[in-house]
């Protein structure tokens, strides 16, 4: 178990965590959306039809082809979502680490700004000596902030 204190946020700017440790993994996840990077975040997830992601815009998503549709269908649309994982815990347990906390950011489109908080936790595992995701939950802290993200995504 790493005791090293957690940072306050991520928002995959981090370049400094050591390459094996959970922490670069949530790094890795964060740059690759925010950098809207389909590749990137293929190399995140694990390749395994049993991963899944909840999502207020994907119902549930099982397998990595799913996944990457509702990726995709957020990164190619008109808006522009960035966000950055904060106030979180990391708990591990030997081949698995599991992140839980908040995502703070923004949904920008024709010159609208909304300010998102979503509850989200992430799951990890170690496939190939590579923590890879295996699930994501996010949920709306707001029903109106909901609604008004899945109308600005469609």
């Amino acid at each position: 178990m790493n005791t090293a204190p957690l940072p306050s946020s991520i928002d995959g700017h981090e370049h400094d965590f050591n390459p094996d440790h959970p922490l670069a993994a949530l790094a890795g996840f964060y740059r690759a959306f925010n950098g809207r990077d389909l590749e990137a975040l293929a190399a995140n997830w694990a390749d395994d039809p049993q991963v899944s992601m909840s999502n207020p815009l994907g119902s549930i998503a099982r397998g990595w082809p799913a996944i990457r549709a509702v990726y995709a269908r957020i990164f190619e649309g008109p808006a522009r979502v960035r966000v950055a994982f904060h106030d979180f815990t990391l708990h591990e347990a030997g081949e698995v680490f599991y992140a839980v906390g908040r995502e703070r950011g923004t949904l920008a489109r024709d010159g609208s700004v909304i300010e998102l908080a979503i509850r989200t936790s992430r799951v990890f595992r170690l496939v190939g000596g590579r923590w890879r995701q295996m699930h994501h939950h996010g949920s709306f802290e707001h029903p109106e902030l909901l609604a008004a993200y899945q109308e600005a995504v469609r």
